[in-house]
């Protein structure tokens, strides 16, 4: 493999006090050690300090306290109901029924008895209290998954789509997808000695362990990272085409799959996507990614290594808005970010491949594959899978785990594929669908069964609107309109986050709402049906109960008036309702004068 050379050049080299706050925390931490294990000791509290939860994000935790009880525990002088966010890393999305079967059994002893699937492929809990914190990510890793790197100022977890009905292609894709998880998972002895040792400093021998290996960067522990990691979060994805259902250009690195004469060729590179931004700041934007070039399957390990390391090199440490890759590629260009990639890698890239995405949802119900073996996709809703009323859904799974002999595969929309079901085990798993009146989950209006929200409210403490809570009620008021319409089954994808830092993708959509504050969203309209296109702001600070009101002329005009296969996202750019945005620098341009709600 290619080794990475740092370049003089970068903001790792400044002064500290000109950096980010939480850079020096970094070098401080002996590589994400910090003080954790004594702050998970001390009992007096269930919170920790706010410089060791930025550390415990590299663990795959976050620190949260139940938002809709805090007024009454302030006015009872009792601290917040904290708890902790676990992350479970699912390189590609595919787990054992074994392991499926321990984390239901982790959602109920530790959490809140829910399992989160969320939209970059990973499992989470809510819930877990901090006396169960060690514990918890024990369990995790004895079922062979693990949290380290989930979050953090790294690469996070790996997406490959599911694609059954390419199942040859799929072992390749998710084989890559491992490989850089594996290559880029960070190697401090810290998450072991944290997390899998006893009292007496013994490390369990559950998960691999990192052997210390001096690498580009110079350092021992860290050969890709170094003692500062990244300047920011680090997401990778691989799709193959026609399916974009990882959303690939709203990720900092991609690997399209290039198949001719039914092979695996290699893959289109793409770097520059991301999602997040901030209210009230033109200077942040969401941005797509743009191909970088080709490499072959060979080559592609190394290529994740050198784009990683360039930006760990000239990534903003200054400005944490400002830090990821995408605006490393804005402020420097695409030309000279591959001639930095290339530099590294020893070798040019080859020219981009042809390849076309048709859409970026899921197929759902039963699809038979090449090799005779059969795969059910689920829609779950928001991705929450529990037993709820008379659904019963997380004790479905439970027992059809038991008696599954595949996979199940997390996709990144939210849903759930029971998938690699032998023809023999086929009438089995169909039985206990119908059992538990799970077997038609995909019985919804199309609108419904494109949507995705994140968790927001609350737990997440930096909603400033619903969305996992809300959006099913939204879409229910919304479908209709779309009935009335005649359009129940004309996919139109719907996304919603309480914040923009877009963990649901919301602004690929081509209906998006982004909380704004309690029952307020901005409606963004106009994103590419295939993940291709950014959306653009419609209505600013719209109030909830006026969303319905807002969208149904709109939706009635698409109705009567579309052309022939004619995306929704595609007709409100040729009728005028917003201007197609073209790319992230212009995201917030040319924004129709009615944008800002009466």
């Amino acid at each position: 493999m290619a080794t990475a050379t740092q370049n003089e050049d970068h903001t790792r080299s400044a002064p500290v006090e000109s950096l980010s706050k939480n850079e020096p925390l970094k070098v401080a931490s002996n590589y994400l050690k910090g003080t954790l294990i004594e702050s998970l000791a001390n009992t007096s509290t269930g919170s920790i300090s706010a410089d060791e939860g930025q550390l415990l994000k590299f663990h795959g935790s976050y620190m949260q306290d139940d938002r809709d009880l805090r007024k009454n525990r302030r006015a009872h002088k009792l601290e917040p109901a904290y708890s902790f966010m676990i992350r479970v890393r699912v390189p590609g999305g595919v787990t054992t029924p074994e392991q499926w079967l321990a984390m239901d059994e982790i959602s109920d002893t530790y959490a809140n008895g829910t399992i989160k699937l969320t939209t970059r492929q990973a499992y989470q809990f809510h819930g877990v209290i901090k006396s169960n914190l060690k514990q918890t990510i024990e369990d995790i890793n004895l079922s062979l998954l693990d949290t380290i790197a989930a979050c953090g100022d790294v690469n996070r977890n790996v997406m490959c789509n599911p694609n059954p009905y390419q199942s040859k292609h799929h072992a390749e894709v998710l084989e890559l997808s491992k490989q850089i998880s594996n290559h880029l998972t960070p190697k401090t002895p810290a998450y072991h000695e944290i997390w899998l040792s006893d009292e007496a400093g013994e490390k369990f021998k559950v998960t691999q362990e990192p052997e210390p290996i001096i690498g580009d960067s110079g350092d021992e522990v860290e050969p890709i990272y170094g003692k500062t990691y990244l300047p920011r979060k680090f997401k990778i994805v691989v799709a193959v085409p026609p399916s974009n259902d990882v959303d690939i250009y709203a990720h900092d690195l991609g690997f399209i799959a290039i198949i001719e004469d039914d092979q695996l060729v290699g893959y289109n590179v793409t770097v520059g996507g991301g999602m997040g931004s901030t209210h009230g700041n033109t200077e942040t934007f969401p941005r797509l990614a743009e191909v970088l070039g080709f490499c072959t399957p060979q080559q592609a390990v190394a290529v994740a290594e050198a784009v990683v390391s360039v930006q760990r090199d000239f990534g903003d440490r200054k400005v944490r808005a400002h830090a990821r890759l995408k605006y490393t590629i804005e402020d420097r260009g695409l030309d000279w970010f591959r001639d930095q990639v290339e530099q590294r890698l020893g070798y040019k890239l080859g020219a981009e491949r042809e390849f076309a995405f048709d859409d970026n949802g899921d197929r759902y119900g039963w699809v038979e594959d090449a090799d005779g073996n059969w795969h059910h996709t689920l829609f779950i809703q928001g991705g929450r899978v529990l037993d709820k009323g008379d659904l019963k859904l997380r004790t479905a799974l439970r027992e059809i785990a038991k008696v599954h002999t595949g996979d199940f595969r997390l996709t990144a929309n939210q849903n759930l594929q029971i998938a690699r079901v032998t023809p023999e085990k086929k009438a089995e798993i169909e039985t206990l669908l119908k059992e538990y009146q799970i077997d038609a989950t995909f019985e919804r209006t199309a609108l419904r069964l494109n949507s995705m929200a994140c968790v927001a409210l609350p737990t997440c403490g930096l909603a400033l609107a619903e969305a996992e809570r809300y959006l099913p009620d939204l879409i229910s008021q919304i479908d209709d309109v779309v009935e009335e319409a005649g359009l129940a089954q004309d996919a139109i994808t719907i996304r919603m986050t309480g914040c923009p830092n877009g963990c649901a993708r919301p602004f690929l959509a081509e209906i998006g709402f982004v909380g704004r504050g309690p029952g307020r969203y901005n409606l963004y309209l106009g994103g590419g049906f295939a993940g291709n296109r950014l959306n653009k702001l419609y209505r600013q600070d719209i109030k909830d109960h006026e969303i319905v009101d807002t969208l149904r002329p709109v939706i009635l005009d698409y109705a009567q008036n579309r052309n022939e296969g004619e995306r929704f996202g595609d007709f409100v750019i040729r009728k005028d309702y917003i201007t197609a945005t073209v790319q992230g620098s212009d995201f917030h341009a040319n924004l129709r004068p009615d944008v800002v709600a009466n």
